[in-house]
């Protein structure tokens, strides 16, 4: 069935403030952003929680700092691993009622579970030895699955509504929402930190950030609930295209470019979570540990916090100013050339981290840098590998798959490659710069997806 574009911004017959569907461009953008930078938040508090204060609140029975740190960091991990089903499981509902219901879903999952992160007693409490860390891996499962069915959602939401030629630029705001959740959970964090004082922050401090996300969830609800469904899916629905399993009809028809999708995005997370968890405990750890702990920086937290949020506040620019470029010259060429960046950036960590503060700010902005760089055209390249009628699925699975692999481990990774090391981050480089070699060649073996006919590829 053959179906006319509604009027687009900046095209004859169309307002500067509406996009197709009816749907005003402020709008989109808001509740493309406003979602992602929720769900971000709530992700986010708890990768910092889970450096700060989760390894002696709930593993406290552990042999050494190094085991309760690792302990916190799988658990930190579950969440990958709840990703890929979360794709799969609002994927099919994204692609079968439609991307506003789901998304509505996806940020009541990850809300509800955040909230009871913050109400779960610390393992010390009497009778909670192994239930408080037990519930932990539950919720931060359902976190998980939240954000597995979130980015997809969001992503389409932005790209399905741009005007032609902009779907990249367009596909920044729900990426800009991960700088926005990190800089926002972590600034709370430093405000409860310098104003209560450690024991009544380990105590209960820790818990208000948790808590207080129900207020953001309320917000985003409404934005999200005031939207009208993308054209795209609108498309779907009047061609009849609906697949009855999502799921199956992606593995069938596009596996290939699952696979492709997953390696792309593999040195994003890889760098991103590197340049957060890592870095965090790397600056924070003793010069001279006294315990058997590798050594790190000797930082004060707080003043790596800060140094941490002024690198993303770059992550955020870049993030941004990478949607234009990604039109400009490509998806393909733009993340080729950011991605061998990267693989020399993994070279760089031994001599900027021993270059005293001005190095290791000087390191944190630019792998925050590069990762808006190849963060930001994500939102864009990876749904456009897919047909409309299986995109909410195919982009949610390639995304988190990735996240598994390249996100779920790395923590635990680098913790690990650091002790070996003796304390020295040279191998936690070299691991950074094999992810961004694996996503090259990815890419060299990916075609260009700037041209795909996205609105009306309803169904494979």
């Amino acid at each position: 069935m053959s179906t006319s574009a509604a009027p687009t911004a900046g095209t004859p017959g169309g307002g500067e403030s509406t996009v197709p569907a009816g749907n005003p461009r402020g709008r989109v953008v808001l509740a493309s952003l406003i979602g992602t930078s929720i769900e971000f938040y709530d992700f986010y508090i708890y990768a910092t929680a889970a450096s700060l204060v989760f390894p002696t609140l709930f593993f406290p029975n552990a042999e050494d700092p190094t085991t309760q740190l690792l302990s916190s960091f799988a658990v930190f991990g579950v969440a990958f691993v709840a990703r890929p089903v979360g794709s799969v499981l609002f994927g099919h509902f994204g692609d079968r009622i439609g991307r506003k219901a789901t998304l509505v879903a996806s940020l009541l999952t990850m809300g509800v579970a955040t909230v009871l992160i913050g109400l779960i007693p610390a393992a010390s409490t009497p009778g909670w030895a192994v239930a408080a860390p037990a519930v932990l891996v539950l919720c931060r499962f359902c976190q998980g699955l939240g954000l597995g069915g979130e980015w997809s959602g969001a992503a389409l939401l932005a790209t399905e509504n741009a005007p032609e030629g902009k779907r990249a630029i367009y596909g920044t705001f729900p990426q800009l929402g991960a700088p926005i959740g990190f800089i926002l959970a972590n600034t709370v964090f430093i405000a409860l930190s310098t104003s209560l004082t450690p024991e009544q922050f380990a105590a209960w401090g820790w818990r208000i950030p948790f808590l207080a996300s129900a207020v953001l969830v309320i917000v985003g609800l409404w934005v999200r609930l005031s939207l009208l469904e993308t054209p795209a899916f609108r498309k779907v629905l009047e061609a009849e295209a609906v697949s009855r399993v999502p799921v199956a009809r992606v593995f069938r028809t596009s596996w290939r470019q699952i696979i492709s999708g997953t390696f792309i995005m593999l040195a994003t997370y890889a760098l991103f979570y590197l340049m957060t968890t890592f870095t965090l405990n790397y600056g924070v750890a003793p010069t001279a540990p006294t315990d058997g702990s590798p050594a790190g920086l000797g930082y004060e937290k707080i003043d790596f916090l800060w140094m941490l949020i002024v690198g993303v506040v770059f992550f955020g620019i870049f993030t941004l100013a990478s949607g234009p470029m990604a039109e400009k010259f490509g998806r393909r060429k733009h993340l080729i050339w950011v991605t061998v960046a990267i693989i020399v950036f993994g070279g760089l960590f031994v001599p900027l981290f021993a270059a005293g503060h001005v190095g290791v700010q000087t390191l944190l902005i630019l792998g925050f840098t590069l990762m808006g760089l190849t963060f930001g055209p994500m939102a864009a390249v990876l749904p456009e590998l897919f047909p409309a009628n299986v995109r909410y699925t195919g982009s949610g699975i390639a995304y988190n798959l990735s996240s598994v692999l390249g996100a779920a481990v790395a923590p635990f990774i680098a913790v690990w490659l650091w002790a070996e090391a003796g304390g020295s981050p040279v191998l936690v480089g070299v691991y950074l710069s094999a992810m961004a070699v694996i996503t090259l060649v990815a890419l060299l073996l990916t075609h260009e997806t700037r041209d795909v006919d996205y609105a009306e590829n309803v169904g494979a």
